[in-house]
């Protein structure tokens, strides 16, 4: 009875028989399905100088070779470079263990960076997988599991072909899986991606935090996601990204997502983690404010089918982003209660454009089908309004926005203001309060940014070339007067303001119409309840 009872505890607590270390280091083979293998019984020792990665990988060769199994990180800081995934098997980091990304030396480095999608259609981090901390390419059933920490300390922040060898640059990187978790960790770092997941199905994040330099989680190509209670702050670059690139050689759309009680950020960086969060750095890389934010692309040749976002709080960072200007269909989508304060610049941005960074011959995509409700903003960049805007003879079409409240800091006027954004963008612009021009990235002439558009003509809301267009319950306020009009309309067909409410300063007009036709506003103030079939300009 005491023997059987002692054997019932070891299975409870997950204990199991150390297994033997050869004089190579090597671990006996034997392995049962499903049983826990420690690293430090393949030679990890987790002192956070020694590269444990060889002892990490042939524990995972272990489980895999076993038929599956959770390879167990004790409490430790395991210095690493590459580790490589295999399809049935968890990494388990418990309580105090962290798997620290190592400086690369001549005597070591993460593993190259592969031949990558052979294409130029994206970026070189977007396009290749294997210089990461943790990558699995055409894997299934594999786990990342917490509470412990990933630290990629040692990664870069941005890979090139001409990158330094053993450099690496992404703290998860994953190709062509299916059934994977994600959940629990902490991942800290400089590297360029937190996580990667690129033509990944059934994809579930969950209880992650993120405070890295650069991008938090990049689901590109992705089918049937779940991201939630998700906390990511990004200084440099997005939190929760949407995309569908060119990298695996064929367009895929991202479809079938769920992004819900989640925060995003634009603290500095590591004060998150920290406890701190500071915001003494006031402006990001490209000169602007900080990133945060939820976004979809820029990378959109595949497009965006049958998204919901819910419950996501924004907090000094820039405004919730839907592009799509490389041909892909963004399309069936729904945001609901969302909560935002010191947004950086458009709170609500919705971009279909033509960079077309794609194949040649691509068509211009199309933007439609868009509901967002229940969203309350404080304290948002005066110089850029809520967008949205297709461009000549391609239309953003039916967006429904409804129970929205939004106030601006105000305090600007059309002294400021650029009384007709440009249509395209050369491959310099000047990003208001920066001195100097900023150049975009190669391919970037039609940037997705609000930025690129200089100080907009409206301090609420700019829609150009739109269609079917409802506002339902929106009011815009400013905290200091703004002498720029709440609405301008551009090449617009079909809008409706019902019950919203704009702040006014005198002698100036609540809307500004051009080119619009069907235009209602019906019990919204300060103007006359109003019907217009067609006007070419009109002040109301």
């Amino acid at each position: 009875m005491a023997g059987s009872l002692n054997r019932r505890k070891a299975l409870l607590a997950g204990v199991v028989a150390a297994v033997p270390i050869t004089a190579a280091g090597s671990a006996a083979s034997a392995a049962v399905p499903g049983q826990r293998y420690d690293v430090r019984h393949y030679g990890a020792r987790g002192n956070g100088t020694s590269i444990d990665s060889p002892a990490i990988n042939r524990a995972i060769e272990a489980a895999a070779a076993g038929g599956g199994g959770t390879v167990y990180f004790p409490a430790g800081t395991y210095a690493s470079y590459t580790v490589r995934l295999k399809s049935n098997v968890a990494l388990y980091f418990d309580h105090g263990a962290t798997l620290l990304g190592a400086t690369p030396t001549p005597a070591g480095g993460y593993d190259p960076p592969g031949a990558g999608a052979g294409n130029t259609y994206q970026d070189f981090g977007h396009s290749h997988w294997r210089a990461s901390l943790i990558w699995g390419e055409n894997l299934e059933n594999i786990s990342l599991l917490g509470p412990g920490r990933i630290d990629g300390n040692g990664l870069i922040p941005r890979m090139e072909h001409n990158s330094p060898r053993g450099a690496g640059d992404k703290a998860i990187a994953l190709k062509l899986c299916r059934e994977v978790t994600i959940r629990d960790v902490t991942i800290v770092g400089r590297g360029h991606i937190a996580i990667l997941a690129t033509g990944v199905d059934n994809l579930t994040i969950n209880d992650v935090t993120i405070d890295t330099l650069r991008d938090g989680i990049n689901v590109d190509c992705c089918r049937n996601v779940r991201v939630s209670d998700v906390t990511a702050n990004t200084f440099n670059d997005d939190g929760i990204a949407l995309k569908s690139s060119y990298a695996l050689g064929f367009a895929r759309a991202t479809e079938n997502v769920t992004i819900a009680n989640c925060l995003v950020s634009g603290y500095d960086v590591g004060s998150l983690a920290a406890g701190t969060f500071t915001r003494d750095n006031p402006a990001s890389w490209d000169g602007d404010g900080p990133f945060g934010r939820v976004k979809f692309g820029t990378e959109s040749v595949g497009g965006f089918k049958n998204i919901t976002i819910s419950n996501v709080l924004f907090d000094r960072c820039r405004g919730i982003a839907l592009d799509t200007v490389d041909g892909g269909v963004l399309e069936d989508v729904t945001i609901n209660a969302i909560t935002m304060r010191d947004i950086v610049n458009s709170p609500i941005f919705l971009r279909l454009g033509a960079r077309m960074s794609g194949p040649p011959g691509l068509p211009v995509g199309a933007l439609r089908r868009v509901t967002i409700s229940n969203v309350t903003v404080h304290n948002a960049d005066p110089r850029y309004a809520a967008v949205i805007t297709g461009i000549p003879g391609h239309h953003v079409e039916d967006v429904s926005i409804r129970d929205v409240r939004v106030n601006f800091r105000g305090g600007l006027s059309m002294t400021e203001a650029t009384e007709q954004p440009p249509e395209l963008i050369n491959k310099t612009f000047a990003i208001p309060g920066r001195r100097e021009p900023f150049a975009v990235p190669e391919r970037a002439d039609v940037a997705p940014e609000p930025a690129i558009f200089g100080i907009l003509p409206a301090y609420g809301c700019y829609i150009r070339h739109a269609k079917r267009i409802e506002m339902d319950n929106v009011r815009v306020n400013f905290l200091t007067p703004d002498l720029r009009p709440a609405f301008v309309l551009d090449d617009v067909d079909g809008a409706a303001f019902h019950r919203c409410r704009a702040a006014k300063a005198p002698d100036v007009p609540t809307f500004v119409l051009r080119d619009v036709t069907e235009f209602d506003a019906l019990h919204t103030r300060p103007v006359a309840d109003t019907h217009l079939d067609h006007v070419e300009r009109e002040e109301i």
